[in-house]
């Protein structure tokens, strides 16, 4: 039998902490945790939180992630908490402390579900489905153990700073623990700065210093549709703007803060 850290992100220490596997490194640095399945980790951390008080099925329509340094491949200890609570809208803030300090900051918006199908529209266009595409393999372009797990399945011919794609992975976010479709989903969001490279990576860096995701809709399935921008500006920032889809349609969009600087 293959051993549970080998197909999955993360394996859990205790109820707050979580050890990464060789998975989840890069892509910059090897011995760094790609923010991709950090931040489905921090969903599902989320996800806990709210089991345990067993209150109301709020849905989360935005997540904000600050990443406030380097990620290091080591054990991450996650904490939630609501500083905005109520019955139909709360904000819950998520602290990540790797190696004794604070790597991340998040803050998700969740909101009471009510029918408004009889209004709901204007993001209905689908992709191709992926099964219709070939696959193609990230690992040409980024290292690390994340990007080497990912399913990459482009739509058309990616160009620099534009690319749509479906991609997936057949890991598990956490040995020996089910996860919720949203939070596996998250798990995926941020490897769209990768998939639509302006410049190469072995010449240019751009590292994305956050991660914002509004959902119009609470994506289904295990492939997650990237319709993805990306632009340089004439001063060291950039910005990474996507669609996101499920196999439905569209659900929502995610944005990413880049800082541009030629490598060293």
């Amino acid at each position: 039998m293959r051993h549970p850290l080998a197909a999955s992100y993360f394996a859990r220490i205790d109820r707050h902490r979580y050890k990464p596997t060789a998975h989840a490194s890069g892509a910059w640095h090897a011995d760094e945790i790609h923010f991709s399945p950090l931040a489905g980790l921090v969903v599902h951390a989320i996800d806990g939180y709210l089991a345990e008080r067993s209150q109301g099925a709020l849905l989360l329509s935005r997540i904000s992630f600050d990443i406030l340094g380097r990620l290091a491949l080591d054990e991450c200890e996650i904490r939630v908490e609501s500083i905005r609570p109520g019955r139909t809208i709360e904000l819950l803030e998520a602290v990540v402390d790797i190696a004794g300090r604070t790597a991340v900051r998040a803050r998700a918006w969740l909101l009471t579900p009510v029918d408004t199908g009889v209004v709901a529209g204007g993001g209905d266009t689908r992709l191709t489905p992926p099964d219709a595409l070939a696959a193609r393999s990230l690992g040409s372009v980024w290292p690390g153990g994340h990007c080497a797990s990912i399913d990459f399945r482009p739509v058309a011919p990616p160009r620099p700073g534009r690319a749509t794609a479906w991609i997936s992975t057949h890991l598990d976010l956490v040995a020996d623990e089910p996860s919720s479709p949203l939070a596996s989903y998250v798990a995926l969001i941020d490897t769209a700065n990768g998939i639509a490279v302006r410049r190469p990576p072995t010449e240019w860096m751009f590292p994305n210093v956050d991660l914002t995701v509004h959902l119009h809709r609470q994506p289904e399935g295990r492939w997650v549709g990237l319709d993805t921008t990306v632009v340089f500006g004439p001063t060291g920032q950039g910005l990474t703007s996507t669609v996101l889809h499920d196999l439905q349609g569209p659900v929502g969009q995610a944005q990413q803060t880049l800082t541009v600087r030629p490598q060293p």
